[in-house]
């Protein structure tokens, strides 16, 4: 179902629009370009995606509209629904002015955002922002210069400890069992003996000296004994609900809390203790099981997502953007990104942080010719020694050269040259290595592109040009603007959408004021 979007004001438009003040221009620009967003081409893509049905169908771009009014005021769907009824800013935008009810409810904007993260149509909307600022002439672009960069975004899940965590788990459970086999969450506590429930936490409920190490020994045991004895009874009472979704996803959500926060207790046979440190990808949530513990710098930690962003240099426009759980390392995220690039025409110059250089795409960008710019990982300081750019490396002949002009071959097993018995006679073997077999030269899959940026980072013009990655990092300061620090949603996916489509009002924002400048 297609949107009629006249491009013409109305009379009662046009009296409405000669009163918006000054803040509130956003939304008249949004009534003047939504039929160049929404062309008959973008709204079929919608239509293939979602076919809304009822007496009175929503059409799919309206729907699409909305979801940009809400990132744009920061509203839930109760919200927008309120707003589309008694805003009369909100109704210019979508073509209602004047009519009393809003032409779609909560559900239909849910089961909307449910079909565009199946076909992908977060991704589509913000790209039609930016085909639509080329469209307009606004900006000026002819080669395609990127940068990324990322934030945190702090998770919607409650963080909690491991007691806590098992016993939310087990509640889980227990109300997914419940919902599905028909027997009250009170008698499936009783029956499976979980008295550990039964309280307002299961930490309240222990009420034991928590420095007392024998007693959270002996609570740990019950807490896992009733954990296991809550397996049981599903597993006895159950049977045929198992493999349902929802209970199959709460019981592993149990048994990977249970597994990555204990320990074998070396001091007490047959028991486990609260793991020691943190375990790597460890769920620190189990209202949002994907969020993650993640680090802003050494110091600075936080737990949910981080949202990546590519950036063009010569417009203040986002390409791309995405959120990934927040102990996923930036170099993870550098594929995804350049997927959404390479929408727009041949990447020539790439400006990132240091965190992607581990992405085997961005080596092969580099090979194929593009200029990737980035701060270079630092050398090892070691003072009245000879550095790594002391040495020469031929990957053709696939042989290191040491300062006093000796050779040793790169093996092919672990790319490391061994220089051997020939520094036992070197004159330079002081300045150069303290080990008996010899220097050891590990050449890295990089090395090409990690000496050019150390070469590039020496030299003025070289700094320089790293300077100019700052634009990443005030689109995402302006993208942090709408969005805030802290996810609307839950799960990686619903954050990516929610993350593109404030990215999309940033670039409507940056046309706006480009266009009436």
């Amino acid at each position: 179902m297609l949107w009629d979007i006249p491009e013409k004001l109305t009379h009662a438009e046009q009296r409405l629009v000669k009163k918006v003040r000054k803040r509130s221009q956003f939304f008249v620009f949004l009534r003047e370009i939504r039929h160049l967003l929404f062309d008959d081409a973008f709204q079929a893509e919608l239509c293939a995606a979602y076919q809304p049905r009822g007496q009175e169908p929503v059409p799919p771009a309206l729907l699409a509209m909305v979801m940009l009014l809400q990132a744009y005021t920061g509203l839930s769907d109760a919200s927008a629904v309120d707003e589309a009824e008694m805003d009369l800013r909100w109704q210019l935008v979508l073509g209602t002015l004047g009519k009393g009810e809003a032409p779609f409810g909560q559900g239909t904007l849910s089961r909307f955002r449910a079909r565009v993260i199946e076909h992908e149509l977060d991704r589509r909307l913000l790209e039609r922002t930016v085909e639509l600022a080329k469209q307009t002439g606004a900006f000026g672009w002819k080669q395609l210069r990127v940068a990324f960069d990322s934030s945190p975004l702090r998770g919607a899940g409650r963080v909690e400890d491991t007691w806590n965590l098992i016993g939310r788990a087990m509640s889980k459970l227990v109300v997914v069992l419940a919902r599905l086999t028909d027997v009250p969450d009170d008698e499936i506590i009783e029956e499976a003996g979980l008295t550990l429930l039964q309280g307002p936490s299961i930490k309240a409920t222990l009420d034991i000296d928590w420095d007392d190490r024998e007693a959270r020994s002996d609570a740990l045991l019950l807490v896992l004994e009733q954990a296991e004895a809550l397996l049981s009874w599903a597993h006895d009472h159950a049977q045929e609900v198992l493999e349902e979704p929802r209970v199959a996803e709460a019981t592993k959500l149990l048994e990977r809390i249970i597994a990555q926060d204990t320990e074998p207790d070396p001091n007490r046979p047959k028991r486990k203790q609260i793991l020691r440190g943190v375990a790597v990808d460890r769920v620190c949530s189990v209202g949002d099981p994907e969020m993650r513990h993640g680090r802003k710098s050494k110091t600075k930690a936080f737990n949910g997502y981080k949202r990546h962003v590519a950036t063009l240099l010569d417009a203040p426009l986002i390409l791309d953007a995405q959120a990934r759980p927040a102990n996923e390392p930036e170099h993870e995220s550098a594929a995804g990104l350049l997927e959404g690039v390479t929408a727009f025409g041949t990447l020539v110059e790439l400006y990132i942080d240091r965190g992607y250089l581990g992405s085997d795409k961005i080596m092969e960008l580099y090979r194929s010719g593009v200029r990737v710019h980035c701060r270079p990982w630092p050398e090892p300081n070691r003072p009245g020694k000879l550095g790594r750019e002391d040495f020469k490396v031929d990957l053709r002949r696939k042989v290191v050269q040491c300062p006093a002009g000796i050779e040793a071959p790169i093996r092919a097993s672990d790319r490391i040259a061994i220089f051997g018995d020939a520094c036992a006679t070197c004159k330079l073997a002081p300045q150069c290595t303290d080990a008996k077999q010899g220097r050891g030269f590990r050449v890295s899959d990089q090395e090409s592109l990690l000496r050019r940026l150390r070469r590039e980072a020496k030299s003025k013009r070289g700094r320089e040009g790293l300077r100019a990655r700052v634009k990443v990092e005030h689109r995402l300061a302006r993208v942090g603007q709408f969005q805030g620090r802290a996810a609307r949603y839950r799960g990686v996916r619903k954050n990516t959408l929610d993350l593109r489509r404030h990215c999309a009002v940033a670039n409507l924002c940056e046309l706006r004021g480009a266009l009436a400048a």
